[in-house]
């Protein structure tokens, strides 16, 4: 999920009765939700290795138990030496670690959620594991986290201001899309209005904790709910296809933007993927989407994707083009989960010399 997500569920546990436990027991649980993303420096070395970093050792069970060591460490040693205010109680460790080791388990639960993925199990193996019920940005889950934390963090003129500019930007995010409806963005507006509400209506100190809970309990049903019904489209998409003849393989149902009622569904099929929408609100609710597309697999598309070990890591339904050159081969690959025009993330164009593509087993091999 985005950083605004991790912070701001990280945020509403730091608004529940957890923040009596130590002192900056918030601050814990905001840095922990966050910390699994450090794998992000990974960029500066290029878009291969941040592929085949990301959501990774940071993100696996491993790091689960030892990020939150390291944030526990730290909060001791800044707070004995840099203790502000001098006269305040010191940090409990044990609450620290405790709090650190909920804030990081927040994040690779809310990132496997989407349709990237995550690799759950690293650095024990490798494999990859998909939500595929949240969008990577789910305005949805921002209101429903932001209410507490609104409520509880709004006291001064500057945090008000924050909030504000805050709101103008997920705002603007929201309504200037054409991914979202016109229906979603009212009710966006609704929503942004019942946080102000919340806020101008005052909780009270009693009732801002039991705000908190209220929130992580519903996102909790949200996530549920949004989970279920991945696993409910892809076995309609697995009927509606044999019901027409194709007999589908790996079928992905993932979250489309702001819609929750709303499932974009490829499916893989012999050579060719398919591509639909499922809308459990239109008529019909199951449509394609786009016309077929070939895998284009083969020895030297393989060879191709070989030089970029990152992608090859990441990539989840591959798509190749092989096209002869004076040279040799020009492969393009694309993971058409977010790639269908080539130009998006995971699409790379790789050259293959004849003398590789030789080696790989030679043009007639390339299935088309």
């Amino acid at each position: 999920m985005d950083p605004l997500a991790h912070t701001l569920v990280g945020a509403t546990l730091g608004e529940t009765r957890l923040n009596r436990s130590t002192p900056l027991a918030r601050t814990a649980l905001l840095i922990a939700a966050n910390l699994p993303d450090i794998d992000g420096v990974c960029s500066l070395w290029g878009p291969d290795v941040m592929l085949g970093c990301r959501r990774g050792h940071t993100h696996g069970i491993l790091a689960v138990v030892v990020l939150p060591l390291v944030v526990t460490g730290l909060f001791c040693l800044v707070d004995r030496f840099f203790r502000v205010p001098r006269g305040r109680p010191p940090v409990v460790p044990r609450a620290i670690f405790g709090l650190s080791l909920l804030g990081v388990a927040t994040h690779p639960f809310l990132d496997w959620l989407n349709n990237y993925g995550i690799r759950l199990l690293m650095p024990f193996s490798g494999e990859w594991f998909y939500g595929d019920a949240l969008f990577i940005m789910d305005p949805w889950l921002w209101l429903l986290a932001a209410c507490a934390v609104v409520a509880g963090q709004s006291a001064s003129r500057s945090s008000v201001a924050s909030w504000t500019v805050l709101g103008v930007l997920t705002s603007a995010l929201v309504l200037s899309t054409g991914f979202v409806p016109l229906a979603a963005k009212l009710v966006w507006l609704l929503g942004l209005a019942a946080v102000v509400i919340l806020r101008v209506s005052g909780c009270g100190e009693a009732g801002v904790p039991r705000l908190a809970a209220a929130a992580l309990g519903t996102m909790g049903l949200y996530v549920i709910a949004m989970v279920a019904g991945s696993a409910l489209a892809r076995e309609q998409a697995r009927a509606w296809y044999r019901e027409h003849g194709i007999e589908a393989g790996t079928v992905m149902a993932g979250p489309v933007p702001a819609r929750p009622f709303v499932r974009d569904v490829i499916v893989k099929a012999g050579e060719h993927y398919h591509f639909a929408e499922l809308n459990w609100l239109g008529d019909p609710i199951f449509r394609p989407a786009r016309p077929a597309m070939p895998v284009g697999d083969g020895p030297i598309p393989r060879a191709a994707l070989a030089q970029l070990p990152g992608l090859r890591t990441w990539i989840r339904f591959p798509a190749f083009e092989t096209v002869e050159v004076e040279d040799g081969y020009e492969v393009r690959i694309r993971d058409v989960r977010y790639d269908r025009q080539g130009t998006g993330l995971g699409s790379a164009v790789v050259r293959v010399p004849r003398s590789a593509a030789g080696a790989a087993g030679g043009p007639e091999e390339i299935v088309e």
